[in-house]
């Protein structure tokens, strides 16, 4: 800081600052700057919360309402983007994260707060050594560990607890939910000891980065146009937005020409989400931990709750009942190759999902090498998506979990027929180009 003068000025664009009259000054720092910036943006995410807190909820209000949830989703995609004003060969290493290769068929993500039970869990799930200690804060980096469960390979990942205030980077919250992302499926484990606080504390900390767990994506069709105007259409009755909020939310995310249509009776968050583009829709599994220091109603209660499982890893109870229920949620599929003319082979399945690629006949295709469909004729299925046994099927069949699939291919033909029926000679095809005999010597 400047000690000849008081006054402080920033100029973000040129990188310098504080600057005094004299023209004394100093360049920033990259973290400094980001710092400023994401000060800034959270505390306009803080007015804008406490102006939504004590607006009452009316039907003449909800304009407002709508318009300062539109604000607020910005602000956030704007806190989690990297700023322009840094130069581009430095935005990519504002942040550290944590580089996990992907392995496997699977990756599963654990999440929850610090002394939950996840290294743990972790360690007893893959044999993979988690340091464990009664402190708070043992991990510090992610620690990867695989799954063999059921022919198939599942990695399982071992994030570090986060707390409050994460999405606005508390923590490394950022970096521990950015893995969370490029997860399949997200175990949220909870001590069953503590409040059900923690869990809603969690969910809205994942919802404020864009991880939407449980949902799926809104029934709603947004394409933006040229010229035209806004198209708003609905095939139902709207009871949560209307036209004019519609366009109120457009307009402030400076839309003025695209196409709406709604086919379900979404709500304004739906439609924010849909505008924005970046929103991730996950499966998870509430994992309570713990249950062997809280009464049998309370293990009861937590267990009816919808996705959700009840174990003890002090006492190792109801693992496998996680690990089933985690294998369900993914919807792994697998499948077996059959060789013509031999028996199946069950030792090593190709294992497709829904989303890693698909579960159909020519996603299994694919899955082997790309240039056998060209020379696909049809496929024979046994299994319980097979009618018969087995079933003539096309590219478009789905498949189900443990089929067995015979791939035929095309018959390569020979040109001209085979044999006898040839309707050509290895000769020249013109006479005058044929090699004569010599004459015969008298």
């Amino acid at each position: 800081m400047c000690l000849c003068c008081d006054k402080v000025v920033y100029d973000f664009s040129s990188r310098v600052g504080p600057t005094s009259d004299d023209g004394c000054s100093e360049e920033l720092d990259d973290q400094f700057v980001l710092y400023l910036i994401n000060m800034g943006i959270l505390e306009r995410i803080k007015e804008i919360e406490a102006e939504m807190a004590r607006t009452q909820k009316n039907k003449a209000t909800e304009y407002h309402l709508g318009q300062l949830k539109a604000k607020l989703a910005k602000l956030r995609t704007q806190l989690l983007e990297p700023p322009k004003l840094l130069p581009p060969s430095r935005e990519s290493g504002a942040g550290e994260g944590f580089e996990v290769t992907k392995f496997g068929h699977g990756r599963v993500a654990l999440i929850g707060f610090p002394s939950v039970g996840k290294s743990t869990l972790l360690t007893m799930l893959t044999g993979t050594h988690s340091e464990a200690a009664s402190y708070e804060f043992t991990t510090l980096t992610c620690i990867p560990g695989i799954i063999n469960y059921n022919d198939a390979k599942i990695q399982l990942l071992d994030l570090p607890g986060i707390i409050e205030g994460a999405s606005e980077g508390k923590g490394r919250g950022r970096q521990v939910i950015a893995v969370a992302k490029s997860s399949d499926i997200v175990l949220m484990v909870l001590d069953a000891s503590k409040s059900e606080g923690h869990r809603q504390i969690l969910t809205k900390e994942l919802e404020a980065v864009g991880l939407r767990l449980n949902k799926r994506p809104p029934q709603i069709y947004f394409k933006k146009k040229k010229t035209g105007g806004i198209s708003f259409n609905s095939t139902c009755a709207l009871t949560h937005i209307d036209e004019k909020l519609c366009y109120q939310i457009l307009h402030e995310y400076k839309i003025h020409n695209a196409e709406v249509l709604f086919r379900e009776d979404a709500t304004v968050d739906d439609l924010i989400d849909v505008i924005e583009g970046n929103r991730k829709y996950m499966k998870c599994v509430y994992v309570y931990n713990k249950i062997d220091v809280i009464g049998i109603d309370d293990v009861d209660r937590l267990a009816r709750q919808p996705n959700s499982v009840v174990i003890s890893c002090n006492l190792k109870l109801n693992l496998d009942r996680l690990l089933a229920t985690m294998w369900e949620e993914m919807g792994l599929v697998r499948v077996y190759s059959k060789p013509q003319g031999q028996q199946p082979d069950f030792t090593d399945p190709f294992v497709l999902s829904t989303d890693r690629g698909g579960c159909t006949v020519e996603d299994f295709c694919n899955h082997i090498h790309r240039s056998i469909i060209k020379d696909l004729k049809y496929v024979l299925v046994w299994g319980s998506s097979a009618r018969h046994y087995p079933q003539h099927c096309g590219l478009s069949h789905n498949l189900h979990d443990e089929d067995v699939v015979q791939i035929v291919k095309k018959k390569e033909k020979e040109e001209g027929g085979r044999g006898r029926f040839k309707s050509h000679t290895a000769g020249p095809a013109r006479i005058s180009d044929r090699e004569k005999k010599a004459p015969l010597k008298t």
